[in-house]
């Protein structure tokens, strides 16, 4: 055990002295190596953001929700028409929703809640945010929203029974029109299309999804209050919450046959409504994952198999180069495994300074796509940067063992006589 110690020691002090002497050749010839551990942790690095956003996006949407509306999640495709004939997705189906509801002994549903959304523009004096999610719905949107109320409340039966015109900001939107301060903003009016809404509560900051779309670009009001300037029924849907000992089939089939008794179908004809959930959202950002996935093992394959032969090149060269040093230390009774391991050592040495090189190079593209992208989460987690060293081993090692095990294999008297 103390032989391999020394040995090892000494090949490392080899090897160190080898790339140092020849600082430049060493890391062009690493540069393979760079670009593929930078492919491997920048994609690791993107995957595990989109796995953070999207989970906390989810729960933002709801995982516990269904939504029944008039269309799929992820686009109609070729079925735009076929989805566009269907009857109207009315509000008042929540109410039907809700009465066959309480009325089924041991529903693994829990309540409906109709929303009927529209994108305008709010105003306040000079101050105006444009394209702002408007929901209109009832008071008991609480149960079907994960948002908080920081600053006022939400609107209760009385408003939504009445109609009266009170509106809940989202964070960004309050912030722009109240620069004074978003709790100023309770009590104050705001326009929109020319009608005058009084402001009641602002929600508590939410984030985004997935840094694209924003969930504090939003605001909430009487739905009553909502048909006054909008009356199409384009973006209609119904929130239906879960029991939370539900399973997601018991759920969804309970709800597709309420659905059907509340449109009338007959057995055998098709649904006329969708039901969507976050799982459709699941299979899609899969779907980027994968892609991403892919894309980052093709670069990584190519980038590492490129810095391969760069350094088995290398490491034949070196071998050549040293062919009498080779002879000498075999003459003086230095082992074929510890002639292996030495020129072993350099091909992993290299390696790792280009893992080192490319594991900087990320952290710092962390850093810039980080303030490009404030709202993505980036995060370059310890097993990656684990899977960076291995890699940079793994890759050091099959370059560098056919080599080195050529030096290993020289006849002492031959490699002295070598020129």
């Amino acid at each position: 055990m103390r032989r391999f110690f020394t040995e090892f020691a000494e090949n490392a002090r080899i090897a160190a002295e080898q790339i140092g002497a020849h600082k430049m050749r060493s890391l062009l010839t690493a540069l393979g190596v760079i670009i593929g551990v930078m492919a491997v942790t920048l994609m690791g690095t993107a995957v595990n953001g989109l796995d953070k956003g999207f989970s906390d996006s989810l729960d933002m949407l709801g995982t516990d929700l269904l939504y029944v509306e008039r269309w799929p999640w992820g686009g109609a495709g070729d079925d735009w028409m076929r989805y566009r004939n269907r009857p109207t997705f009315r509000t008042d189906y929540a109410h039907q929703l809700n009465e066959i509801i309480l009325d089924t002994p041991n529903s693994a549903l829990e309540a409906a809640v109709p929303c009927a959304l529209s994108f305008r523009a709010i105003q306040r004096g000079g101050e105006s945010v444009s394209n702002v999610y408007i929901v209109g719905t009832t008071a008991a949107y609480g149960y079907v929203n994960r948002a908080d109320i920081e600053f006022g409340r939400f609107f209760n039966d009385t408003e939504y029974a009445s109609g009266r015109n009170v509106i809940i900001l989202g964070y960004d939107v309050a912030g722009a029109l109240f620069e004074t301060g978003r709790e100023t903003a309770i009590g104050q009016d705001v326009r929109i299309r020319g009608l005058r809404y009084e402001v009641i509560g602002v929600f508590r900051r939410q984030g985004s999804f997935l840094g694209l779309q924003s969930f504090d670009n939003q605001a909430a009001m009487p739905l009553p209050a909502l048909r006054r300037f909008e009356r199409g029924n384009w973006h209609t849907h119904i929130r239906v919450k879960m029991r939370p000992d539900a399973s997601i089939h018991e759920a969804r089939s309970e709800l597709e046959g309420a659905m059907r008794r509340i449109r009338g179908l007959l057995p055998g004809q098709e649904n006329d409504f969708e039901i969507n959930q976050t799982e459709m959202l699941e299979d899609t950002i899969g779907n980027v994952k994968t892609q991403i996935a892919l894309g980052g093992f093709f670069i990584t394959g190519l980038a590492l198999f490129v810095g391969a032969i760069g350094i088995m090149n290398i490491t034949f060269v070196s071998v050549r180069e040293r062919t009498r040093e080779i002879g000498t230390r075999r003459a003086l009774g230095a082992r074929r495994g510890t002639i292996l391991a030495q020129f072993l050592m350099e091909a992993v040495g290299i390696c790792l300074i280009g893992g080192a090189v490319g594991l900087a190079l990320t952290v710092g593209l962390k850093f810039v796509f980080g303030a490009a992208v404030p709202a993505f989460p980036f995060i370059l987690s310890p097993q990656l940067i684990v899977a960076a060293v291995v890699v940079s081993i793994a890759t050091g090692i099959l370059s560098g063992f056919v080599p080195a095990f050529q030096a290993s294999r020289l006849d002492p008297a031959e490699a002295l006589r070598h020129e």
